[in-house]
């Protein structure tokens, strides 16, 4: 058997979190109008951050942690974690939940707030009320000290419709409360009367569920961060890195690649959002959407405390390859075994890092995708961009 090997990281979760912490990344079971991955992408976002984990106990569905898995691991020297706890549905997963906070006194760190019928606030790891505070989107302004803010109103979902008049395109519509938002899903763009149709539909459908509502001017960006930093009272603050969000126009999320140059106004903008989230009593790792625009002006449109999905892409940066890094996940577009032997073959060329596999083939009766989680990482953008087009050829 290959010896397991220490990958390099710049920081791991278990040297942020208590030792009873144990992290879930799995969106909760119940709905949610501004958040709503089907049920495959979220078993699949339980694997994201194993690699980052340590020695953090981590709640993951058994489809992630397959010998599939396993293989693609092996291939970078190491192997699945010991630490972790596996589910394999709704009751099965709520189960564990309760089990590890009532019986085995651990405390939870939700990516994600679940319903207090699942778990009461007083298990989480994070105290619940504050990491909602942090971030609703509607107190960006009171995370930001009032600063790096486009123009925007906050209003009752009753006046949307009267006070929409009033604003011209392009501008963005956000949920204004408490309920999780992911990947550009409960961000509406609009740049026409098309799309503010699109909304109105979106936003009558969330009507008893939302109250509050957020109109923002869309800034014309010439780069999108995702800056982020780390706490804990045992390491102190430490700026991890940033990422460039990549996203189609209408802001749904396209992966993110590694910040070459990151202008000092938004690393300090930056610290200066999570010093004010440590006041409150936050610990871990935020992530927080930094716009500039052409004139150099920085601008807060989303703000994070939680791990983000180009967190394992900065703090393992030391494992990949100098020059370019992109990560990124895909589908299986038809055969599985056709899929994970591609992925298999890149991974042994020391270009593509495994960072999860959702095996489509762990369930029976039932043809499900399978899915994969990784980071490109060579010397240049460009060969990155050659392996990937050859790989998308070969899983077709």
């Amino acid at each position: 058997m290959k010896k397991k090997s220490s990958l390099s990281t710049k920081l791991t979760l278990s040297d942020l979190y208590h030792k009873d912490t144990v992290y879930t990344s799995r969106p909760s079971y119940v709905s949610n109008p501004w958040l709503e991955p089907e049920e495959h992408q979220s078993n699949f976002l339980t694997g994201r951050e194993l690699l980052i984990a340590n020695k953090m106990s981590v709640i993951v569905h058994e489809a992630s942690v397959t010998d599939k898995l396993a293989q693609l691991f092996e291939v970078i020297g190491t192997e699945i974690p010991s630490s972790i706890y596996k589910f394999k549905d709704k009751h099965s997963y709520e189960s564990l939940i309760q089990q590890l906070a009532h019986e085995n006194d651990k405390r939870i760190y939700f990516q994600y707030i679940h319903d207090e019928q699942v778990l009461a606030k007083e298990f989480y790891a994070l105290n619940k009320d504050v990491f909602v505070a942090l971030n609703n989107k509607a107190k960006i302004p009171q995370w930001t000290n009032g600063r790096f803010l486009p123009q925007r109103q906050v209003i009752a979902l009753q006046d949307f419709e009267e006070v929409i008049e009033q604003w011209a395109f392009p501008f963005v519509i956000k949920p204004g409360d408490d309920l999780p938002t992911a990947g550009g899903y409960g961000v509406m763009i609009c740049y026409n009367d098309n799309d503010l149709a699109q909304a109105k539909k979106r936003i009558a459908e969330a009507q008893n569920d939302t109250d509050n509502l957020i109109i923002e001017q869309k800034i014309e960006a010439v780069a999108n961060y995702c800056v982020q930093f780390a706490y804990s009272e045992q390491t102190g603050l430490q700026y991890i890195g940033s990422a460039e969000q990549l996203t189609n126009e209408y802001g749904f999320y396209n992966g993110n690649q590694n910040a070459q140059e990151v202008p000092d106004v938004v690393i300090e903008a930056g610290k200066e959002i999570m010093r004010n989230g440590i006041k409150e009593g936050f610990i871990g790792v935020a992530g927080f959407d930094l716009l500039v625009d052409d004139k150099g002006d920085v601008y807060a449109i989303d703000l994070n405390f939680r791990q983000n999905g180009s967190t394992s892409l900065l703090l393992l940066e030391p494992a990949l390859t100098d020059g370019y890094h992109k990560f990124y996940s895909y589908i299986a577009p038809n055969s599985n075994e056709q899929f994970f032997q591609t992925i298999l073959k890149y991974v042994r060329k020391g270009v593509l890092f495994p960072l999860s596999y959702y095996d489509g083939d762990w369930f029976e009766d039932v043809h499900v995708p399978s899915r994969f989680g990784c980071i490109w990482h060579a010397g240049t953008k460009q060969q990155v961009e050659d392996y990937e087009k050859a790989f998308l050829s070969e899983i077709e």
